[in-house]
């Protein structure tokens, strides 16, 4: 996945071999800021006002000083693109820090915010969208403010890590077997057509594809319930899912040595994945379904 050349930073753009920080970068020492992932379709960006909207929530949150307004960034990230010549599908990888300063765990005073945003190719994970992936469950031992994206990710990344060497796809992390989220996404289960996930409290990340997909369940009707479920409800459950920025509305056919389900995606997955797919304007030549599926709701 190839990353374009132009970069917007807090002093404007500047080309990708350009950019640098000093050694005592807060970011780089203590994890000190947040971040934001926003998809791009064709050239064009995907839930950008819901990601902007969380990037200064979560900066607010750690006493971070933005330094665009909100106006400016809608400006600066439309112009990123345009100075790449974003047509494509892609990601725009945002990250904001306290800045450079002398090592201190205290925050240093007068100190300019470290603001980067890259563009990278990002194709579509079709395979896995149309047929499914597999996860393992971990202990969810982060901290309790999951709400900030914060670059502290180190649990998150064990996660993961422990997941790929397990050959799945994703780790859903759980706190006293009840499930949080997962170690980059958000966790849905589907029980007689009735949509379940874990209330948007200060424990899990309040996902931008988590906001849409109450919206599609409301447009679809099907009804959406936020409330925790446990690892034992997995293996009853008819239909899980998981959504994220990159990996959009994914099916979930195994959990563990679970089946889920049938074992493959089901009919309220993939009619929220065709809500998500008009919602993004995604064009039907670029569909996971094929052309006749999009000619009638796909029925359980």
């Amino acid at each position: 996945m190839s990353i374009k050349p132009y970069l917007l930073t807090d002093q404007g753009f500047v080309n990708r071999d350009e950019l640098y920080y000093p050694f005592e970068e807060r970011g780089l020492q203590f994890g000190d800021g947040v971040y934001e992932v926003i998809r791009i379709y064709r050239g064009n960006y995907y839930l950008i006002k819901e990601h902007v909207e969380r990037l200064f929530r979560s900066a607010k949150a750690i006493k971070i000083n933005v330094p665009y307004s909100k106006e400016e960034m809608y400006e600066k990230l439309d112009e990123l693109l345009t100075k790449n010549s974003v047509e494509t599908d892609a990601k725009v990888y945002l990250q904001l820090t306290r800045g450079s300063a002398p090592r201190d765990h205290a925050f240093p005073k007068d100190v300019q915010a470290n603001l980067y945003a890259y563009v990278q190719d990002l194709p579509r994970k079709v395979e896995p969208l149309q047929n499914g992936v597999t996860t393992i469950t971990q202990p969810d031992v982060r901290w309790d403010y999951c709400y900030i994206k914060s670059l502290n990710l180190l649990p998150n990344v064990m996660a993961k890590q422990e997941a790929t060497e397990k050959g799945a796809f994703e780790a859903i992390l759980h706190r006293n077997k009840k499930v949080t989220e997962g170690s980059s996404s958000n966790v849905y289960l589907v029980k007689d057509g009735i949509v379940y996930t874990h209330p948007a409290t200060e424990n899990i990340l309040h996902g931008c594809v988590r906001m849409r997909v109450v919206a599609l369940t409301t447009q679809l009707g099907f009804p959406f319930i936020q409330a925790a479920f446990s690892l034992e409800d997995i293996a009853e459950a008819d239909e899980l899912f998981i959504t994220s920025s990159t990996a959009e509305i994914m099916p979930v056919v195994k959990v563990d040595d679970i089946q889920v389900g049938t074992g493959k995606p089901g009919p309220v997955t993939q009619q929220l994945q065709q809500a998500y797919e008009k919602d993004a304007k995604i064009p039907q030549s670029d569909s996971i379904f094929p052309a006749a599926a999009q000619e009638r709701p796909v029925s359980g």
